[in-house]
């Protein structure tokens, strides 16, 4: 029994080491932190001189230095323009905060969330409705709370103490917060991808509702149909409720999922169940696959039909009566001929099912045969003219824009002269890519030479770009074939 004891004493003290170690190592790492956002503040402070002394040129000089320092991080540009606007605001007014950080007290998911609650008083104070001193308030009640709570409560305490501290309404802060509406997608593997709206809260539970209604309908009709072999109880998700499982909460999952059992399902009371007397059945409806999908899966199919095929309403106009969802695949010829089954690529993502990609060939003829050289490179297409051959070329080399890190699809950019056509450039595919605005402007030749960015392209199609500090970043076209 004491050796049992001495056990245990040791190994909770070992187990207490590591969580101490683990607690301590943090700690270091957010103070690392809070000096590599120092170094953004002096780099703030060279922008700022760069910008008095050629104010019009101010836009360019900001995206010059927010595209170097995300090219040598091999950080996204948004990323890097957050951490731009953390130091700024740190720096300038949250002293407080920034000592907390330096000591290590906080991480910089807490400053993220303190930063951003802090934008309404600024604006409150820059607009003369409360008074400066008011930052200070904000910045007291809102770091002693982060100092012993996560990041994410952090940030809904910080908003709450801020449409305190400067009057702000609930219509208010709602109308404010729409403007920050978005749609984004984020790939999580194996094929699937997370769609994500961030939408007013009313017409989020509006849609979520209408997809629950046209589900419920959805599994009724198989029901009436007398497609009852996967025994769905439709009466599980037939709920009136909003709160339920129409209104897509993760809080009501019971809700919003089907339920199973060996031998029920829902059915219309004047529904004839005998199946062994009903002589009328038609023989096509029999030997149809039954649907067997969830609900859930049934709502996801749902939402991709309406914003993929349904018509737009008459209040959004005739424009858009013909704009359909792009994307681009490039799938081998072997494969489409169904002679495999390797993958075809959803440029851009990854791999995608070669039965999907063959579907999506049947039904477009807007398809081209690529070549590809050993080593997976595009070199040529079946349809070569002049100029669409070339385009067609280039989107399926580029995919993206071709500054390094971006992944702006080549449907939004410009397709680039490497080198200038003006000073002699060639029209030609190994001085041709794709780019975005953002970085397309950065070779201008308006733009100062102690901010412009240059570039060279390889006859393979890699680019090497130069950047006003004297640094070279290469961006590599993306190869098709992967050996593993």
């Amino acid at each position: 029994m004491a050796q049992w004891r001495t056990d245990l004493h040791l190994d909770l003290d070992k187990r207490r080491r590591v969580l101490e170690a683990w607690v301590e190592k943090k700690r270091q790492i957010a103070v690392l932190e809070c000096e590599a956002m120092g170094l953004l503040v002096d780099q703030i402070s060279i922008h700022d001189a760069d910008v008095a002394g050629s104010p019009f040129h101010r836009d360019a000089i900001y995206r010059s230095m927010v595209a170097e320092f995300s090219a040598a991080g091999r950080i996204p540009q948004g990323s890097i323009e957050f951490a731009f606007t953390d130091a700024r605001t740190v720096s300038g007014e949250l002293p407080a905060v920034w000592e907390a950080f330096a000591a290590g007290r906080i991480s910089s998911g807490h400053v993220r969330e303190i930063v951003r609650e802090s934008a309404i008083v600024a604006e409150a104070v820059r607009n003369k409705r409360v008074d400066a001193g008011v930052m200070g308030l904000y910045e007291a009640a809102v770091l002693v709370f982060a100092e012993r709570e996560t990041a994410a409560r952090t940030g809904a305490h910080a908003k709450e103490v801020a449409a305190a501290l400067v009057g702000e309404t609930v219509t208010d802060r709602h109308k404010r917060a729409a403007s920050e509406r978005c749609v984004k997608v984020r790939s999580v593997g194996d094929g699937l991808a997370l769609l994500t709206a961030v939408l007013p809260e009313w017409l989020a539970v509006a849609i979520a509702d209408r997809l629950a209604q046209m589900t419920r309908q959805v599994i009724r009709n198989r029901a009436h149909a007398g497609d009852g072999s996967d025994g769905m109880r439709v009466a599980d998700n037939d709920s009136d409720d909003a709160s339920g499982s129409g209104s897509g909460s993760d809080d009501a999952c019971d809700d919003g999922r089907v339920i199973f059992s060996d031998d029920t399902f829902a059915m219309d009371p004047d529904t004839d169940t005998d199946t062994d007397t009903d002589t009328d059945t038609d023989t096509e409806t029999e030997h149809a696959p039954a649907d067997t999908r969830t609900w859930d899966q049934v709502q996801a199919d749902l939402l991709a039909d309406l914003l993929l095929t349904a018509d737009p309403s008459a209040a959004h106009g005739d424009g858009l009566d013909n704009i359909q969802g792009r994307i681009q695949v490039t799938i081998s010829g072997s494969t489409l001929a169904g002679a495999d089954d390797r993958p075809a690529d959803l440029d851009g993502h990854g791999p995608l099912h070669p039965d999907i990609a063959r579907d999506l060939a049947g039904r477009n003829a807007g398809w081209s045969r690529l070549f590809l050289d050993p080593d997976g490179m595009v070199r040529e297409t079946d349809t070569y003219t002049p100029t669409e051959g070339m385009r067609r070329f280039l989107r399926a080399r580029d995919q993206h824009c071709r500054f390094p890190g971006c992944r702006m699809p080549v449907h939004r950019c410009d397709i680039d002269h490497t080198h200038d056509h003006a000073k002699g450039g060639k029209t030609r595919l190994d001085n041709l890519a794709h780019l975005c605005r953002t970085h397309h402007t950065l070779k201008h030749p308006d733009i100062p030479d102690t901010h412009r960015w240059t570039a060279q392209q390889r006859q393979d199609g890699t680019i090497t770009w130069h950047s006003p500090l004297g640094h070279a970043y290469t961006d590599r076209p993306t190869h098709r074939v992967m050996f593993i």
